[in-house]
């Protein structure tokens, strides 16, 4: 699950982590009176959405020469104006994708002098099995630009479970950061902040982009970005209360309610399949057919009848599906309860798309009686890369 910035840096500031003041706003007319409740002069006027490159990003409604997503504002009456231009437009970013999303929230947040941008996040490192820092001199540029063109300005330093988070930890990431003075000394607080923020929170990601030296040499926290663990979000209501679920695709937030594994791509071939390695590899065989998957869908091993028709009607709810493709490997799963899920599936919502089914493992013939005795228009596959080659084909016929 993921928080707005505002909301990120509320639960950081709780912890002790040095944060600007700011006020998000809902309404326009609440701009003025939020932005002169700060210390001024200068502000910063800030998109709140789910999707980095904010900055860079261009509103649908206001052409390609208007200003981005987060903006500098040097009086009141420039907050209150961009919050104008801002305010109920669409936003669209590298992460967005062309449709944008509409802004709507903004956080007016007071400025700050800015001597040196640096990036840190904080993550699982799967490689070592450890919550690991991954810090940057060059912060304010996207990561993955960084970590192509120049690798070696990345640092990671993996923090023993036990110990948490040692002097020689912050030493390596001082050293790393090239920090000195009092921002060596800020840090040597704020590394055991962030730490403590991600383990007692569940966080999956912590990401402070930029983190920034000030010109009085101390260290702010300016951005921040965190997703929760969800299958943690039990411990945590308070977390839990801060979802915006706006923020959120329609199909995925139905597809929680069913507890299913879904999230929405951009193709065009819905999947249904059971388990995350054989969803990942249906995914990847239909690009090397030529053509995109529109979701990744795991039904689980222990699937009802009723769970794989809501994950079936997920599917077909989508307009940009053009074909579905059903590939279960029935072990816990079985063959029988997904051939009777899509049958009642399609019966209450119809079908209006080529729909390959590939069935194999347990009950496996049974499943295929119940597809066939069905009287559905469905195309039958012999193993995956025949499920793939006759749903992409099927796709491009229609």
């Amino acid at each position: 699950m993921n928080i707005h910035e505002y909301q990120a840096k509320q639960v950081l500031k709780g912890f002790g982590a040095p944060v600007a003041e700011g006020v998000a706003i809902l309404s326009a007319d609440e701009a003025e009176k939020a932005a002169k409740s700060l210390p001024g002069p200068l502000y910063v006027v800030k998109s709140q959405i789910h999707a980095g490159g904010r900055g860079k990003g261009k509103f649908k409604e206001l052409g390609a020469d208007a200003k981005g997503g987060v903006r500098l504002a040097k009086s009141i009456e420039d907050v209150v104006a961009n919050v104008g231009e801002m305010l109920g437009n669409t936003l669209v970013t590298k992460q967005t994708g062309p449709g944008g999303k509409q802004v709507n929230r903004l956080y007016i947040e007071d400025g700050a002098d800015i001597d040196r941008e640096l990036y840190l996040s904080i993550l699982v490192d799967r490689t070592v099995g450890q919550v690991a820092f991954v810090v940057s001199t060059e912060g304010g540029m996207d990561i993955e630009a960084v970590a192509e063109e120049t690798p070696d300005k990345i640092i990671t330093v993996a923090i023993d479970p036990e110990a948490g988070v040692t002097a020689a930890d912050i030493a390596k990431l001082n050293a790393a950061l090239e920090l000195s003075g009092e921002a060596a000394t800020d840090g040597e607080t704020l590394f055991p902040i962030l730490y403590k923020a991600f383990v007692e929170k569940d966080m999956s990601l912590l990401e402070v982009n930029p983190l920034i030296v000030m010109t009085n040499g101390r260290l702010r926290v300016l951005d921040a970005k965190v997703s929760f663990d969800t299958n943690a979000l039990y411990r945590h209501p308070d977390m839990v209360e801060l979802r915006d679920e706006t923020e959120e695709d329609e199909k995925e937030i139905e597809a929680s309610k069913h507890d299913l594994a879904y999230v929405a791509l951009d193709g065009n071939i819905g999947c249904m399949v059971n388990g995350a390695g054989l969803a990942m590899a249906t995914m990847d065989i239909i690009k090397l057919y030529g053509a995109e998957p529109a979701n990744f869908l795991d039904v689980g091993g222990g699937a009802s009848k009723e769970k794989v028709t809501a994950a079936f009607k997920i599917i077909t709810a989508d307009p940009a599906v053009k074909g579905i493709l059903v590939n279960i490997f029935g072990g816990i799963m079985r063959c029988d309860v997904i051939a009777e899920g899509v049958v009642a599936a399609v019966k209450e919502v119809g079908l209006k798309v080529p729909l390959v089914v590939r069935l194999e493992g347990t009950n496996v013939e049974l499943g295929k009686k119940i597809i066939n005795e069905s009287g559905l228009n469905v195309i039958a596959a012999d193993d995956l890369d025949d499920a793939a080659r006759k749903i992409v084909e099927a796709v491009k016929e229609g």
